[in-house]
This record gives C-alpha cells, sequence and structure tokens, in this order.
C-alpha cells in the first residue's frame, strides 16, 4: 500500500526543487498550526534509504539500523553519539590481562517483547549464529571470524574467547550486527523482529514507510515520551524539501538535499540545522577483478583524476573532508593520505598509457539514489572524461544497486561505506563487491589482531592505510558530514553517527510555549 503524500512528494522533478530553492525565505505554511496537529507523543522522520530486511544481523543495508538499532533490537554494548561505548544488556564486563576472554554480565530482569526472559543462552545462540560458516553477517571478517567460543556460565553471565586480543570489541559488540536475536523468531526477525527495545513492529508499507509503536511491557516505558514513531522512505532531494516544509516530516536525521540546507539555517523559528561527523567513507568503487581496473596503474589513474574538493564543494556543498585512504579523521590511526595518488589530470593520462589503455576508454558507472552518488556521479563522469574515460552513468535502485554492483556486478560504482573501522570486511576478503585480493594486506590485519600494544596498533594502522593508498583499490574521496534538519522543539536526534541509529526512546518534544 503506497502512502500518497510520498508519492505525490517523490514525484517533484528538478525544475520543482529549483523553485524551492529560488523561492526565497521558507514561508510556505504555517508549521506552527501542522505541529499543533500532531500529538506531542509522536514522530515522523524521513530517510534517504528503505531497507532490505529488518535484520541487520543478516543484510549489509546501512538504513536496517538506522530503523531498528536500539529501538527494537539491542546489544550488549551501546555506542554513544560521542562514540563513547556504554553498558546496554550488559551490566559490566571485565577481560583477562591477555585481551582475550571477556566475562560479562547481563542485566537481570529484561525480556523479549514476546514475554520471554533474555538470558545468556539467548547471547549464545546470536553469536553462534553469527559466526556459523554459512553466515551473511557484515562483521564476520571484523570480529566474528574472531571468537573462539560462546560459554554460558549462568543464566546471568556469559564468558567470550577470542583467538585475538583486540580493543575494539566493547565497540563491535555494541555495533548493530552484533544485537541480540530472540532464539526462536530470529529466521524471522528481518520481517517481524522481536527484541529487547522499547518499540514494536506496528507496520512496514513498502515503498513508503515503516512504523513503531511504543512497547508498554518494556522496563522503561514510563520514561519515553514518543509512543509512535514513522520513518519515511525519501531519496528525491526536492521531496524531502517539499516534505519539510509541508510539516509531513518532523525532521530528516541525515539530510540529503545540501543545496537548500542554507534556507534551513536561515529559518530558525521554524527549524533546526545541526552539522556533525560521521565515520562515512565516500569511495568511487573500482571492480579490481576486471580488466583493465586489474591494473594498479589503471586505478591510479582514475584517483588522480579525481579532484577531491571538487567534489566535495559540488555533491557535498562543501560539507566533508577528503581522505586518502579507507579511514575516516575520527577513526583510530587516522593517517592523512590526501597527497597519495592527488589530484593530477597529467598523471592520470601518463599512467594509463603506461598501462598501455586505449583512450576513451568506456566505463559504465552505476549510481544508487542518495544524491552524494547521483550529483557526485555527474562530477565524477566529468573528471574521468578529461583524462580519457567516457563514463556512461546507470542510475539505479537500492534493490538494484545490493544485486548488482555489490554482487560484483559493476565497473565504477560511487558508495559510502558508514560503519566504523570497517578496513577488515571490506579489504580482507577477497569476495567482496570490489575484489581486492592481497595477501600482504590479510597479513597485515592478522597481524594487527594479534597486537595489543597500542604503539604497535597504530603503527599497524597506518600501514593499513598505506597498502590501500599505494594500491589504489579504490578512490578514497570523501568523510560526509552529517547534516540533520528538524522542527523547533524536537529534541534528542543525534548530531553525529558514530554507527547509523536513531534513538527514538531519547527523542521528545520541547513543551508547548506558556501563552503570554
Amino acid at each position: 500500500m503506497s502512502d500518497p503524500i510520498l508519492t505525490r512528494l517523490n514525484r517533484l522533478n528538478r525544475r520543482h526543487f529549483n523553485r524551492l530553492l529560488g523561492a526565497g525565505p521558507l514561508a510556505a505554511l504555517p508549521l506552527a498550526a501542522l505541529a499543533q496537529q500532531r500529538p506531542r507523543d509522536q514522530v515522523v522522520l524521513g530517510m534517504v534509504l528503505e531497507p532490505p530486511g529488518l535484520d541487520p544481523t543478516v543484510a549489509p543495508a546501512a538504513a536496517i539500523g538506522e530503523i531498528v538499532h536500539y529501538n527494537i533490537l539491542q546489544g550488549l554494548t551501546r555506542i554513544e553519539m560521542d562514540g563513547a561505548v556504554t553498558p546496554l544488556l550488559a551490566e559490566q564486563w571485565v577481560h583477562t590481562p591477555d585481551g582475550k576472554t571477556y566475562t560479562v554480565l547481563l542485566k537481570k530482569g529484561i525480556k523479549f517483547s514476546d514475554g520471554s526472559p533474555f538470558d545468556a543462552e539467548a547471547v549464545k545462540f546470536s553469536f553462534e549464529r553469527a559466526k556459523a560458516p554459512n553466515s551473511t553477517n557484515k562483521a564476520k571478517k571484523a570480529l566474528w571470524d574472531n571468537l573462539a567460543s560462546v560459554v554460558v556460565a549462568d543464566p546471568h553471565k556469559v564468558v567470550l574467547t577470542f583467538n585475538t586480543a583486540d580493543a575494539a570489541i566493547p565497540f563491535r559488540l555494541g555495533e548493530n550486527t552484533a544485537v541480540i536475536l530472540h532464539p526462536k523468531t530470529a529466521e524471522q526477525a528481518a520481517s517481524k523482529p522481536i527484541g529487547t527495545g522499547p518499540y514494536l513492529l506496528d507496520s512496514w508499507a513498502k515503498g513508503s514507510s515503516v512504523t513503531l509503536v511504543r512497547w508498554e511491557g518494556h522496563r522503561d516505558a514510563a520514561k519515553i515520551r514518543i509512543r509512535r514513531a514513522q520513518f519515511r522512505f525519501i531519496n528525491d532531494p526536492a521531496a524531502q524539501v517539499a516534505a519539510l516544509l509541508a510539516g509531513d516530516i518532523d525532521g530528516m536525521p541525515r539530510f540529503g538535499a545540501l543545496q537548500a540546507l542554507a534556507q534551513f539555517q536561515g529559518d530558525t523559528r521554524r527549524f533546526t540545522v545541526e552539522i556533525g561527523s560521521t565515520a562515512g567513507k565516500g569511495i568511487l568503487a573500482i571492480n579490481n577483478r576486471k580488466a583493465p581496473f586489474n591494473d594498479v596503474r589503471v586505478r591510479r589513474a582514475l584517483a588522480h583524476a579525481i579532484d577531491r574538493k571538487a567534489f566535495i564543494d559540488g555533491a557535498q556543498e562543501g560539507l566533508g573532508k577528503p581522505i586518502g585512504s579507507h579511514f575516516a579523521p575520527t577513526d583510530l590511526g587516522y593517517l592523512d593520505l590526501t597527497k597519495s595518488n592527488a589530484y593530477d589530470p597529467d598523471r592520470a593520462r601518463a599512467l594509463l598509457k603506461e598501462a598501455g589503455v586505449t583512450t576513451p576508454l568506456d566505463v559504465t558507472l552505476t549510481l544508487p539514489p542518495p544524491q552524494y552518488a547521483r550529483k557526485g556521479g555527474e562530477i565524477v563522469a566529468a573528471q574521468l572524461a578529461k583524462v580519457g574515460v567516457n563514463a556512461k552513468i546507470e542510475n539505479v535502485e537500492w534493490a538494484q544497486w545490493l544485486s548488482g554492483p555489490f554482487k560484483g556486478n559493476f565497473d565504477l560504482t560511487i558508495i559510502n561505506h558508514v560503519e566504523p573501522l570497517d578496513y577488515a570486511t571490506a579489504y580482507a576478503d577477497p569476495n567482496y563487491y570490489f575484489g581486492y585480493d592481497s595477501a600482504r594486506f590479510r597479513g597485515l590485519v592478522a597481524t594487527l589482531g594479534k597486537t595489543s600494544e597500542m604503539r604497535e596498533k597504530a603503527r599497524l594502522w597506518r600501514d593499513i592505510q598505506r597498502q590501500l593508498a599505494e594500491d589504489a583499490v579504490n578512490v578514497f574521496i570523501w568523510n560526509p558530514a552529517q547534516v540533520a534538519v528538524f522542527r523547533r522543539g524536537l529534541r534528542g536526534l543525534w548530531n553525529s553517527s558514530p554507527i547509523f541509529a536513531n534513538d527514538i526512546a531519547a527523542i521528545s518534544w520541547a513543551p508547548p510555549p506558556t501563552p503570554v
């Protein structure tokens, strides 16, 4: 069943968008009146992409976590907005001096939303499912392959033993790939997730929205202000602007219509704009398996062809930082490698010639729906053309991207990898979608996994980044800023995203002003 409002909004074309931008101050509709129409225990948020399912432990889309993480499904630990790790389902944890064994004490009295108790057996089930040989968990390389055993010591104590020490384990246990699933309903989690969080799935109108309702039996239900929350899927930038103006949504935590940002910033009476950081790594992904991209000289040529600053200015309104490898400036061990493979069209042309590539070289640039890809793709295509690479743009929907480029069927694509410290997941697996196969890189990751001394870890992190830059696996372009636009009075939305999540239990509306 489609939402007629969203259908109308998504049909707005670029001309309508330009009219919105050129209309001066955002004076279209009386939002104060609209605000009074929506009960103060409800909120409607916009999202760019619709998730393919609702189980973050089996599918890679970050949009899954935006809906279910913290709200329906929870993990042992919690990653706060500033990246700090705090207890969630765990009461506390301690590890042995070698950093390989964690004893985790679980909070008592917690239940799944069907009334079943949460206990150590649920943890054991979820973690063993995640590390199983046939697991599609996107953290399998980063976390679960390192997990040697899960032992239930008693109903509220679990002992986790890892093959190698990793100081990031508490953080990893707070990502959505480590949420605890109900052992009896896990196979249905993609469509009917049952968790320990404060919300229940009310409905999913495919192509339109997902609605959550507060679980009145939750342990903290009395503290939660929002009773009903809806996520509406709006990937068209013009429709995002129109939905905010019309009051159809209360906020867009990851706002994509950056061309309109200045006008929202200027209307402080009705809107709040917050700009923060993310762990994202925006890349021009290259299919390393396909000729001529299996030649490092060709990949380096593509990197030299891209002007990162021009991309950030043109596609992101200047809101981002250039990067030179697959680390974000917020990541531990970050090394600024933007001078590696720096913008140099002459060098790009020389490398293509050296590699024996006849120009013009025709390639396909496949673009998913986000504005950074669609608008950025035009910039990338124009820059590539200057060095003799003709990139034919192919726009696809998100499901098509997941079944095409993400399965390795592509030449070039633009995508933002939002997971923090995902270098092992993305580059130590030759079967990952861009097909990087380097024994030396895998050796660096393996050595890092066996290292507990922080100075040595820092050295290895630098070596890992240098290796990716030297091999020009992809064109590392930008670390996006997070831009949130929401109605004045809405409180509790994250202004930075160490992970992609929307903690609805932390959201509330400010009390209405007292009449004079």
